[in-house]
């Protein structure tokens, strides 16, 4: 069977926008080498038909259905890697975040298969499956296809557009998986969505993004403020985060996060590479320096030259009073 198989991770009665970019991907991809476009769904009684089914509204032809820890990999693994093999999919996608790519490996392993990471967009030709990344630092592009099957494809996080592709519910297929003995090691203790400043910011619309040019921690509330009135969150730089000003987990970058919103506002970022490679996938970025040739200007829609002690508060100021 020439299909794809993507993993859509869900939350609370919702399936994460991310995951739902891969299905909408995997849809769109399969009609186009003529296979079918499969989701695997993981979890307890929460995983109703009616919640399992809308993913049809993305693409997805037919949803697996199986029990087991949701928010680990290796139960993932086990599941992902039986429908593979008894339904003979010829891709596995994924839409990036640090669980997909935890699956994607592990699906490799187990699977002995070919993988492409940090994928920014997947084309057909020829009937298959071609992978596009950028290397070097995202100063080129690579484009990688497949020996054998399967081959695992995991994007770049926010690289699939999430779109309403299908007409109605798609049908649900329960599937009966024995864990892996590793694969029962390790508890789910505590599952939540984290705010204040260890929000999540892989799925915010709108980021304010602080560097050094805060000049200490305590001038990450003029970035926290602007956030608030803007309905965003805030991120941070590798110096900072280095530094103690702001938790691990808003650091954008190489050795972070990779973020794509609506909005990145960068407040005192120089915009070295490591930082530009986490974030050059924004819809609009805004940068604010005082330095005329900071790098972040080059590769910009908006550029603010002057002091952000100053223009923030005026411009959380002005946010505040358009909404009233």
């Amino acid at each position: 069977m020439s299909g794809i198989l993507t993993y859509a991770l869900h939350y609370e009665g919702e399936f994460n926008k991310n995951s739902l970019g891969a299905v909408s991907e995997g849809a769109k991809l399969a009609k186009e080498i003529g296979g079918d476009a499969a989701v695997v769904v993981v979890g307890g009684d929460d995983l109703t038909d009616e919640l399992c089914g809308s993913l049809g509204k993305y693409g997805a032809t037919k949803v697996f259905r199986a029990k087991a820890p949701e928010g680990l990999a290796q139960p993932v693994v086990d599941v992902m890697a039986k429908v593979i093999q008894d339904q003979g999919y010829s891709y596995a996608l994924f839409g990036g975040g640090l669980l997909g790519f935890e699956i994607g490996a592990g699906l490799t392993a187990r699977l002995n298969a070919g993988v492409t990471m940090e994928v920014t967009e997947v084309k057909a030709q020829d009937g298959k499956l071609v992978a596009v990344r950028p290397i070097l630092q995202d100063s080129a592009v690579a484009e990688v296809d497949y020996v054998g099957e399967p081959g695992i494809i995991i994007g770049r996080l926010n690289a699939f557009e999430m779109q309403e592709s299908g007409d109605g519910a798609a049908p649900v297929e329960d599937v009966d998986v024995q864990l892996s003995e590793w694969s029962t090691k390790a508890k789910m203790l505590q599952r939540g969505e984290q705010r204040g400043a260890d929000v999540n910011i892989e799925d915010a619309d709108i980021l304010v993004a602080g560097g050094r040019g805060l000049g200490k921690k305590e001038g990450f509330e003029l970035a926290e403020n602007l956030a608030d009135a803007l309905g965003g969150a805030v991120a941070a730089t590798r110096a900072v985060v280095d530094a103690g000003w702001y938790p691990y987990a808003a650091q954008i970058g190489q050795t972070g996060k990779t973020v794509a919103p609506k909005l990145y506002l960068a407040a005192g970022i120089s915009g070295a590479i490591q930082h530009k490679v986490g974030m050059q996938s924004s819809e609009n970025i805004v940068a604010i320096n005082k330095d005329p040739n900071a790098p972040i200007f080059e590769f910009s829609d908006l550029g603010i030259v002057g002091d952000l002690n100053k223009i923030l508060p005026k411009l959380t100021q002005a946010v505040k009073a358009k909404k009233g």
